[in-house]
């Protein structure tokens, strides 16, 4: 006699219901999950930023502050409303940390670490959750080329390498900075927590100070600041890549992909030619670099190029730096870093991509070709978005706070880009910024994080077939 399964009622059939609506939710477009999960964490830091319990006064955190903080931490931006190091509590500058953690390496991604620790393996859900936060490519719905810098079956390999090297690249420097700290006069205990603090806010590129000093304390200890360079660059060439290098130096044969090839040359070559032009431009600067032997120069010169990139860290005040090179730093900022990194900005594959697009047309050639690899035109499509999305946010931000600020152009324009790249250097407008303002550029880095592909993607269909073709007529261009 065949029996019937009982019909389950009650919370554990709602709380499955639910489950299925999100996983649903998640494959169909993860784009917007995506989008939906960034929104729901910086609304559950801002309420907890805007706790008594979060501020150093014990008292409530107002909106904007809250909001903008939350933003700003889950976002890795660096930027602030507030003094971080004096504003927040204990229990403040632990939420900074967790949330900068967390928002560096992705919430899928984190997402996708927490259930392969619990489950202790990972499915092709997850798998595809977790591919969509890295690699832009697989935002739409349908089936995706496998000729990528991280293939569907090494998504396992990439999480394992984020967990992994996030502890051991945030503790070496972390050990790195902890003798510089006792040197300076700290006792163990705040030596200990503020390397720690440091190492994370350098390898996640956000640039938050724990101490009311910043670098003051170690603008001539090039030690400490090295150490902060190391964290930022390998926090900035991206996770697909320390995955690369950490596969390939165990093997006698090595094969490198496009992928690293790219990210790695223009990564050096933004770097060295970032220091070469604060060379040039702030070596008569005596409120910068004027002051300081050739040897100085040099040093500092590189530690501004690197931090201009995504880290937030500064020697300097950004507001004593001539036009010309705010300018260069404009342009440092919004390329930022390498894909699938804790970086900002455009990306440095995406602006090789628009110069190798730049050079095949120069010399008459069909297709773009390097490292003796040809890159198909659907990359070349989605870097010209990605730039085109970027300038237009920058834009369109930029025009809301000089209306809001009647503030100089040069400086509205500097810590936009710096919003929406991520990276946290300030001209000292945003922490004078009125309420509105505030929102504006929380918005700014709120579109910069979460990926100008991945917001246009949410904000059209995932996938809509066109079943005729259009008579093609060229248009002049040029």
């Amino acid at each position: 006699m065949r029996t019937t399964q009982p019909v389950r009622r009650g919370p554990a059939a709602a709380g499955g219901r639910v489950r299925a609506a999100l996983n649903g939710f998640a494959q169909r477009s993860p784009s917007r999950f995506a989008i939906l999960v960034f929104t729901l964490l910086i609304l559950v830091f801002t309420l907890l930023f805007s706790l008594p319990v979060s501020s150093a006064s014990g008292t409530w955190t107002g909106l904007a502050d809250s909001l903008f903080t939350a933003v700003s931490v889950i976002c890795v931006t660096g930027l602030s409303t507030v003094d971080m190091a004096t504003h927040w509590s204990v229990f403040g500058h632990l939420l900074v940390y967790i949330g900068v953690q967390v928002g560096a390496v992705g919430v899928l991604t984190m997402a996708s670490i927490l259930g392969m620790i619990v489950s202790r393996r990972l499915g092709l859900r997850a798998k595809l959750m977790a591919a969509s936060d890295s690699n832009p490519l697989r935002i739409h719905a349908g089936p995706v080329a496998e000729g990528q810098a991280v293939r569907l079956g090494d998504v396992g390999k990439l999480l394992r390498t984020v967990a992994i090297s996030m502890v051991v690249i945030e503790g070496g420097v972390a050990l790195l900075l902890f003798p510089r700290m006792l040197i300076a006069g700290m006792d163990v205990g705040t030596s200990i927590w503020e390397s720690l603090y440091y190492s994370a806010m350098a390898f996640t590129n956000t640039g938050f100070a724990p101490n009311t000093e910043g670098l003051t304390p170690f603008v001539e200890d090039y030690w400490f600041l090295g150490a902060l360079m190391i964290g930022v660059f390998l926090g900035a060439i991206g996770f697909p890549v320390i995955l690369a290098l950490a596969s390939n130096l165990r093997k006698r044969r090595r094969r490198w992909s496009i992928h690293v090839k790219l990210t790695l040359l223009t990564s050096v070559i933004l770097l060295v030619a970032g220091a070469v032009l604060y060379i040039v431009l702030e070596y008569d600067n005596p409120k910068t670099f004027g002051h300081l032997d050739a040897g100085h120069t040099v040093f500092q010169s590189f530690f501004l190029s690197t931090m201009s990139r995504s880290g937030g860290f500064s020697t300097i005040p950004i507001s004593d730096l001539h036009g010309s090179s705010l300018l260069v730093t404009d342009m440092l900022m919004f390329i930022g870093g390498g894909s699938a990194s804790t970086a900002g900005g455009i990306k440095v594959t995406t602006l090789a991509v628009l110069f190798l697009a730049a050079f095949a047309e120069a010399r008459g050639v069909e297709s773009m070709d390097a490292f003796k690899r040809r890159i198909p035109i659907d990359v070349l499509r989605l870097s010209v978005a990605v730039a085109l999305w970027g300038a237009t946010i920058v834009a369109v931000s930029s025009i809301l706070i000089l209306q809001i600020t009647k503030a100089p152009l040069d400086h509205v324009l500097f810590d936009v880009i710096s919003a929406f790249a991520t990276c946290g250097l300030s001209t000292g407008l945003t922490e004078h910024l009125p309420d509105p303002g505030v929102y504006v550029m929380a918005a700014t880095m709120f579109c910069g994080r979460v990926g100008t592909v991945t917001l246009a993607a949410a904000l059209a269909q995932s996938q809509r077939k066109q079943l005729y073709q259009n008579p093609e007529e060229r248009p002049l261009v040029g």
